[in-house]
């Protein structure tokens, strides 16, 4: 090509240098796109909560680390905290745990193959979903006159019908179990590829040398298991800690703040009461937790590469 001839084009500057520029001139409209999507909304945010309400006032003025200080000391900031806390951490080990124990289940030689297929795409269906029909679905079911209730009160489980997402004490927990029924086959599917990636030599091996069926598991197929485990986890607690419209099409963050969360919270701020600094102070807060984990999960990646 001619871009690469050192005798034609660009003759003040060496071949070497134009070889190594020829990468980056073919990244440069994706760059650019990047900024203009990522950076710079990201640079405004960063701005708008250093200043004064903006928006609503004409001529904000600079009031520096102010709008932080007031969201920090905010009382629902630190139930929000605590709410995402809680629905990301249990979210996450429960992704874990049903989604190895699914994935162990789909990899066994013991079930007929065609059941295998049945039941992989029976557990692999809440994945197809949007996070609005999710939504729905549980709403219904979840109603008092549902059919979780319906079936809890034909059982004598329980003797009346239960607010599961009216409640203070149940509402937490019940959007914390939508999420983790939404979002195991995630796990599965990673989790699954990975079983299959495993020698089976070692499980021989590991036979030969008298080892029981936990050995096996243990001392086997959790090493091989570990890196993809430690990357799903990084990237799920990242997306699980921004959730927002499952919460907000259950909850709302009610009732009585008892399901807010860090990105209703915030919401909030700019589109009730129109607080477009505070909620600019929240969302750079809630970027600085989410790229602290995205910082632990690239230097994951590098350490094993």
């Amino acid at each position: 090509m001619a871009f690469f001839q050192p005798d034609t084009a660009l003759p003040l500057i060496s071949y070497k240098a134009r070889r190594a520029m020829a990468p980056y001139i073919y990244l440069a409209p994706t760059i650019l796109l990047l900024a203009i999507l990522m950076l710079f909304p990201i640079i405004t945010v960063i701005r708008y909560s250093l200043l004064d309400n903006v928006i609503m006032n004409k001529h904000p003025v600079f009031v520096g680390l102010q709008n932080y200080k007031s969201v920090l000391a905010n009382e629902t900031f630190r139930i929000s905290v605590g709410n995402t806390l809680y629905f990301t951490i249990m979210s996450v080990i429960f992704h874990l745990l049903i989604g190895l124990s699914f994935a162990l289940l789909l990899n066994s030689k013991l079930i007929n193959s065609k059941i295998r297929s049945l039941l992989r795409v029976f557990y692999i269906m809440p994945w197809v979903f949007t996070a609005t029909i999710v939504a729905i679905i549980w709403r219904l079911l979840l109603n008092p006159v549902g059919v979780i209730n319906y079936i809890l009160t034909t059982l004598n489980i329980t003797s009346s019908n239960i607010e599961w997402l009216a409640s203070a004490n149940t509402a937490l927990h019940a959007v914390t179990f939508i999420n983790i029924w939404a979002g195991y086959p995630f796990y599965m599917v990673s989790l699954l590829a990975g079983l299959q990636g495993v020698p089976g030599e070692l499980y021989e091996a590991s036979i030969i040398d008298g080892a029981n069926e936990f050995q096996k598991f243990w001392y086997i197929t959790i090493p091989h298991l570990v890196p993809i485990i430690i990357s799903i986890a990084m990237l799920d607690f990242i997306w699980t800690m921004q959730v927002f419209p499952l919460i907000w099409m259950t909850t709302g963050g009610g009732p009585i703040r008892a399901t807010e969360m860090l990105s209703t919270f915030t919401y909030k701020l700019a589109f009730s009461t129109y607080k477009f600094s505070l909620a600019s102070a929240s969302a750079v807060i809630i970027l600085l937790l989410s790229m602290s984990v995205a910082l632990f999960y690239v230097r994951h990646q590098k350490a094993r590469e």
